[in-house]
């Protein structure tokens, strides 16, 4: 069932998702090409047999990302579980969060930029600088609100705009305050009550950071002045340290709970898009159904040379 609200596709779709496809496209040109000019039936059959290589990978890799996103139910975020989930909300965010792209100045939550200039006698396009936004936003869906760090996100079919300044060009793309955005990652709660807190390895760490400043060590632990912190000392300095990291920790825990959406640790599919899930699945498995016919085909040119 197709999801109301998401914005149309623009002009542009994800970057890295199309030079994916565009370079695997490509390299069957090549070695087809290749395979033409070297004449000999063995040369050819070798070109056939790598283009056919290439089409069963590109077909597994972007049919896995087909399934991932059709196994994967969407969540709502005030009842979502720890762990993989697909959410879909409004993004959103206070005044003072929204970003600003670099160059045409598009209020966002989001950017990704690409710069490029004319260089050479064709005055063709050489990319001279690129960047992206790393700020947290968030999404909202009526049961809650969750933030989305961006980092390691594959931001796919967002609004785009193209700017020249001279002979520069600057492409950018960006995520509207209010778009619907569809999130496919890993979902987990961070400080509050679900805040995973040792007190034992913070001691540690505060008393190694008081190591490292002997000196201030000494000034604040050594007792009897003797320029040694012997045994009674430092068992007063542990318990100081101990204090202190409780303290932090029931600050912590005070704190309202606060769900985010990142990079799966595990290394899965991280998606950030403005198309509804149906729409990003019909799009991987058209791509994996033509990797994968490109991969018949050639395993049936082989066939042909071979008899």
């Amino acid at each position: 069932m197709a999801l109301p609200g998401f914005l149309s596709p623009p002009d542009r779709a994800d970057l890295r998702d199309r030079y994916r496809q565009f370079l695997t496209s490509a390299s069957y040109v090549g070695l087809l090409a290749f395979g033409l000019l070297v004449g000999r039936a063995s040369g050819q059959v070798a070109c056939l047999g790598l283009i056919s290589a290439v089409g069963f990978l590109a077909w597994a890799s972007t049919y896995k990302r087909a399934r991932a996103i059709a196994d994967i139910a969407t969540s709502r975020i005030g009842a979502a579980a720890q762990g993989y989930v697909e959410l879909v909300g409004h993004a959103s965010g206070a005044p003072s969060e929204m970003l600003v792209t670099p160059f045409s100045g598009v209020a966002c939550v989001w950017y990704r930029y690409r710069s490029y200039s004319r260089s050479g006698r064709d005055g063709d396009w050489q990319e001279v600088d690129h960047g992206s936004s790393s700020v947290t936003f968030e999404i909202s869906d009526g049961s809650g609100v969750c933030r989305v760090d961006p980092d390691h996100a594959e931001v796919i079919a967002p609004q785009s705009r193209t700017t020249y300044q001279g002979d520069d060009k600057h492409v950018e793309e960006f995520l509207l305050c209010g778009s619907v955005i569809y999130v496919l990652g890993e979902f987990c709660t961070l400080g509050g009550a679900h805040a995973t807190l040792s007190v034992s390895e913070d001691v540690r760490g505060l008393l190694g950071n008081w190591k490292q400043d002997p000196v201030q060590l000494k000034r604040r632990f050594d007792l009897d002045g003797d320029g040694e912190i012997d045994m009674h000392e430092w068992e007063l300095a542990r318990r100081l340290a101990t204090r202190m990291v409780e303290k932090e920790h029931r600050e912590i825990r005070s704190i309202g709970d606060s769900n985010v959406v990142r990079s799966p640790a595990d290394g899965r599919l991280f998606l950030i898009s403005t198309l509804p899930p149906h729409t990003l699945r019909q799009r991987f498995v058209g791509w994996s159904l033509f990797h994968l016919g490109v991969a018949v085909l050639a395993l049936g040119g082989i066939g042909w040379f071979q008899r």
